[in-house]
């Protein structure tokens, strides 16, 4: 009967789109020494959440008493690429490009669980909020290896795709985990991280990769941080774009990720004039939404700070006047990095938050720094 159920499920993951599919036995996982140690290492960051309850990520059995496999899944998300050079416009990370993949993977992994249920087994979907380390997981039930960059790699997909999971208290065959790493003597995903975040071969700092700080993050960006974002705006693909894997990428079938109007590359100064009903609906459904609107806006600044285009102070000096602190704060930066001093000394005996008026002090020296 669970071969049966297995070959069934198998089955039905390709009918609803999954590139692949892949069953491990609930056991000890390899690495979660490692991810405990990642953690007392602070590399985690503010995500909280990553350092709740380790335990329960690797025993599925805390999530669905009884769990005896996880089946994984993986389904590509990669659209050819659309290149602009131009530092006026924002780069945002291509998974973020279409809709939010939460809810489509869910829908999929709902109608999969169907089949378990079907037949008598319990199940819980995991899409990738859920307390699960799926890239262990994925590893161990044969869908890839676990780059230097940390992100999951095949050979036929690279690593443009999103995982998700199946917690069942079926019992059923399992496949071979994926024994053998293939990134050989490469490094250039660590050469290349703008920020230095891949400080060892497979060890992350989240406190310096890009799409944390663009996404995860609530405070103000690190000053030393700031001008090597460039005009990355929500995430950032550098190590996945450097990586040779990914020539092996194929283009995704599924529609809604590929990219809405606007979103592959946006004027800056145009999102940076977002009001928050208006950040609300041009991201409706979006992953986007996960940065918050002055999360995002603060993001725009940097990368406006950075673009050396003199056109967007007028709307930075609006922006300084934000009734978001932390828009102003990152305001003050891009301003004194475009070596415009005026609005700064206008705006500092009235600023009102002392962490804005720092902020206007450093961009100021940063200014008379350029040459004012």
């Amino acid at each position: 009967m669970v071969q049966g159920l297995a070959s069934e499920v198998r089955a039905r993951a390709r009918e609803l789109g999954f590139d692949k599919v892949g069953i491990a036995a609930v056991q000890d996982l390899d690495r979660v020494d490692f991810y405990r140690e990642w953690l007392k290492l602070g590399y985690h960051g503010e995500m909280a959440y990553m350092a709740g309850d380790p335990d329960r990520r690797s025993e599925p059995s805390r999530i669905l008493p009884g769990a005896r496999s996880v089946i994984c899944v993986a389904k590509t998300y990669f659209t050819p690429p659309e290149t602009n050079e131009d530092p006026r416009t924002g780069r945002i990370s291509r998974y973020a490009w279409g809709e939010d993949y939460h809810e489509v993977l869910h829908s999929k992994l709902t109608a999969l669980r169907d089949v378990l249920e079907s037949r008598g087994a319990r199940a819980k979907v995991c899409v990738d909020t859920s307390a699960v380390l799926e890239k262990l997981w994925a590893r161990q039930a044969g869908l890839g290896w676990q780059g230097k960059h940390t992100n999951l790699l095949a050979r036929d997909l690279g690593s443009w795709f999103f995982l998700g999971e199946i917690l069942t208290d079926a019992e059923l065959p399992s496949d071979a985990p994926h024994a053998k790493d293939h990134c050989g003597t490469c490094t250039r995903c660590i050469d290349l991280c703008p920020t230095g975040a891949i400080v060892a071969p497979y060890v992350l700092d989240s406190r310096r990769c890009i799409s944390y700080l663009t996404i995860e993050h609530r405070g103000p960006i690190p000053r030393e941080l700031r001008p090597r974002m460039g005009n990355l705006i929500f995430g950032c693909d550098i190590c996945q774009d450097v990586c040779p894997w990914n020539r092996f990428a194929k283009t995704t079938p599924e529609a809604a990720f590929f990219p809405r109007s606007g979103n592959v590359t946006p004027s800056l100064v145009e999102l940076l004039r977002l009001t928050r009903e208006g950040f609300r609906e041009r991201f409706r459904g979006s992953p986007i939404r996960r940065a918050k609107y002055a999360g995002f806006l603060r993001n725009v600044c940097v990368a406006l700070g950075n673009s050396g285009d003199p056109a967007a102070i007028p709307e930075l000096e609006r922006a300084l006047v934000h009734e978001e602190p932390l828009i102003r704060m990152h305001a003050a930066w891009a301003l004194g990095r475009l070596g415009a001093p005026e609005p700064l000394r206008h705006r500092k005996d009235g600023e009102p938050d002392p962490a804005v008026r720092e902020e206007i002090d450093a961009a100021l020296a940063e200014s008379r720094g350029a040459g004012q």
